[in-house]
């Protein structure tokens, strides 16, 4: 299995991560908009993480993880299950490598998702649309091709490379009140906790969450952690439940986890599509979604919203 780190990321962790995947990452850019700071009544800068590479911030964990890895462990490969951005991103990473990448997906996947991997030479095996399926198949494949494991989000490398995109968000931005990630697996939320944690000054972070798929709010809730059963959302990139790892740094830095219901979700993915011109998928639209469901807390605040993705079949759009 992967090698990973067995304590939370430090500082010098991440700052060694964000120096390790630089040259094969886009900084990408913060854009603001006067249209939606009016609606909102609050200052927003949205951190485009649309316009990383593969189109998701997944790349950042793929290539921080993939390249703590030593040349005998990349030998045979890596191999993971994903719904579509973090199977991208390894795909991606594992080409830039000259290595395979040995994917499973669901088969409810996007289309579109599954497309970009094939596009990045990653070999897909598909299996039922259960947590249970897609561990047995991904064990299956490790045992027959002896490929390193990298998890999409149960992994420190991953968490340390997710918090890079916090970390560039606090480099360019003066005295945010808060950020605000998406939580699914919970890589991105904790690593934007532990950037919050360690490079900000008196930011609060915010998991947003679709209503439909709110194990993360009660898990934090409720001080246990709840798997994802038979979640509903449009936000088929947050559909996993948060692991220990996660769990125990999002426990600890998180200033709260607010959900929102699907009808909003459109709402703010459409608004940022026509007031922006940005093309956002539901995941990355779900923080904005939460701002105008809490005006009360985030009226006069500046606030940073990490916009997660921006794969969407734009041949099935859901206005």
């Amino acid at each position: 299995m992967i090698a990973m780190s067995t304590e939370v990321p430090l500082k010098i962790n991440i700052e060694e991560a964000h120096r390790r995947i630089k040259p094969y990452i886009h900084k990408t850019p913060i854009f603001t908009s006067s249209a939606i700071n009016e609606i909102t009544e609050s200052e927003l800068f949205f951190k485009c993480e649309n316009l990383q590479r593969v189109g998701a911030f997944k790349m950042r964990g793929a290539v921080n993880a993939l390249m703590s890895l030593s040349g005998v462990q990349l030998q045979k490969g890596v191999a993971t299950h994903s719904s579509g951005n973090h199977a991208a991103a390894l795909s991606l990473a594992a080409r830039m490598n000259g290595i395979n990448a040995f994917i499973v997906m669901p088969r409810t996947a996007p289309g579109i998702k599954v497309a970009a991997v094939e596009s990045y030479g990653g070999k897909i095996t598909f299996c039922e649309s259960t947590q249970e399926a897609r561990e047995k198949t991904l064990e299956e494949i490790i045992n027959k091709s002896g490929a390193q494991f990298i998890h999409p989000y149960n992994n420190y490398r991953i968490i340390e490379g997710q918090a890079t995109c916090a970390k560039e968000i606090l480099e360019d931005l003066e005295s945010p009140d808060f950020l605000v990630a998406p939580v699914g697996g919970g890589g991105l939320l904790s690593g934007t906790c532990l950037s919050a944690a360690y490079f900000g000054d008196k930011v609060k972070v915010i998991g947003a969450e679709p209503s439909g798929a709110d194990d993360a709010f009660r898990s934090i809730r409720d001080s246990v952690i709840y798997p994802s059963i038979n979640p509903k959302t449009i936000a088929d990139g947050l559909l996993t439940s948060l692991c220990e790892r996660t769990y125990e740094i999002i426990r600890e830095h998180v200033y709260k986890i607010l959900t929102v219901e699907d009808e909003l979700i459109i709402k703010a993915m459409k608004l940022l599509w026509e007031r922006m011109k940005l093309i956002v998928e539901p995941s990355g639209a779900v923080p904005l979604a939460v701002v105008i469901k809490n005006p009360g807390l985030f009226r006069g605040k500046r606030v940073g919203l990490i916009i997660s993705g921006g794969n969407v079949d734009i041949q099935n759009l859901p206005w």
